[in-house]
């Protein structure tokens, strides 16, 4: 008897469940937006519930009856919430420096308006100072902030202490790693003048002891671009892709090919950032390499207190950039968050599965007369620019353009 009052009491709550009296409360909802989450394989018009934080359910036709705030996403792109895999934003009182200094940027001032929902702080800091890098700047910050470990231990100070080989720890380097595990992604080599490879061998070192990839930029004169891509291992990064500077050999030769060295490493799996900055990106690079079929696979915008007021300005520009080069655009989406998540390790970012985190990019893709400007202050002009109608981090409203959110005077 008891028994059968039981089944009754769950077939009754059932009933009510699937009824929709008893139904969650959905806190954001999502509707008639084209979703593209190629880690789900999802590229077409559904709906997207959110619920404390994470991603409740995407499918077509979710009702909108115990939705907190429902938002109409017709004609607007739906993605991931973006990624920028190279940033400086150790800001503090330093003048002249990055770490802790004036040249780095707050990540907040430039994130969400740009769809960008977690930085990746490019070395920055090194061993000595990333706790308060942590303390000062990313516990601070509603940015999700990962970061590479400078090999020099003191980050990026623009002195002698950027280069000084003694304070290149390995074990000081791989104890910080492991004390933050979930923020450090990998270790930085750069800004080292000399012929020694003892920073470059001591840096893989680090990357190997932790199962990380190092990321490379091109401030390394005294080492050919051959030997560096040589000593990487698939998975390592190196940034300044499509930069044309006499500290580095140009990717892309003065007859506009692809250097086979480069496809070559591409093809054994080293991946290539952007790292655009205010001169870390040509067109006479980009353009060729692209119409190649030689794509990066992540968009850095090298952010800092230069680049923002030059030719790379914000993630979107960048990636709208290349859009209009010819990476199609949802090639674009994948290279602006499925892809450096993987690349970080990070595989619980970059995607919209259900019971992730509910990190979300809402894009426009305007039709229009566009500029976009390189490091040579040479114009492309384009007829397509991306922008962010709507930025979601951890389930909350953090940018909204044109008020799709908010409740409308009567």
């Amino acid at each position: 008897m008891q028994k059968v009052h039981y089944n009754l009491l769950i077939g009754l709550f059932t009933a009510l469940l699937s009824s929709g009296i008893y139904a969650q409360e959905i806190d954001l909802l999502l509707k008639n937006g084209h979703v593209f989450d190629p880690a789900n394989q999802v590229d077409t018009i559904v709906d997207v519930s959110i619920i404390d934080g994470k991603i409740a359910e995407v499918s077509q036709n979710i009702s909108s009856e115990t939705a907190k705030v429902v938002v109409d996403a017709t004609g607007l792109y739906v993605v991931p919430g973006l990624i920028d895999t190279h940033t400086h934003v150790f800001v503090g009182p330093e003048a002249k420096k990055f770490a802790n200094g004036i040249n780095s940027l707050s990540p907040d001032d430039f994130s969400f308006k740009a769809g960008v929902t977690t930085v990746v702080d490019a070395g920055t800091s090194g061993w000595r100072n990333f706790p308060q890098f942590k303390e000062q700047v990313i516990d601070q910050s509603k940015t999700r902030i990962l970061a590479f470990l400078n090999i020099a231990g003191h980050g990026m100070t623009g002195d002698e202490l950027e280069g000084d080989i003694s304070e290149m720890n390995v074990a000081k380097t791989v104890e910080m790693i492991n004390q933050y595990p979930n923020t450090i992604v990998g270790i930085k080599i750069g800004h080292y003048n000399g012929k020694d490879w003892t920073p470059f061998n001591r840096t893989i070192e680090a990357g190997e002891k932790t199962n990380r990839p190092i990321f490379v930029e091109c401030h390394l004169p005294e080492y050919t671009l051959e030997d560096q891509l040589a000593h990487m291992r698939p998975g390592d990064i190196i940034t300044h892709t499509f930069e044309h500077i006499s500290e580095r050999k140009p990717v892309v030769d003065q007859n506009g090919t692809v250097l086979p060295v480069v496809m070559e490493a591409k093809e054994r799996g080293i991946l290539f950032d952007v790292g655009h900055g205010g001169a870390g990106f040509w067109f006479d690079q980009g353009i060729p390499a692209i119409e190649q079929g030689f794509w990066p696979n992540s968009f850095g915008t090298d952010l800092h207190r230069f680049s923002m007021n030059a030719g790379m300005k914000d993630f979107l520009n960048v990636m709208s950039k290349f859009l209009n080069m010819g990476i199609p655009l949802k090639e674009v989406f994948k290279r602006g968050s499925w892809y450096p998540a993987k690349a970080m390790g990070r595989n619980d970012l970059g995607h919209l599965g259900v019971g992730a985190v509910a990190d979300i990019a809402v894009l426009r893709l305007r039709k229009g007369s566009f500029g976009y400007i390189d490091a040579r202050n040479n114009l492309l002009k384009g007829d397509q620019k991306l922008e962010a109608e709507l930025t979601i981090k951890n389930g909350k409203i953090v940018w909204d353009l044109n008020g799709l959110s908010a409740n409308p005077i009567d």
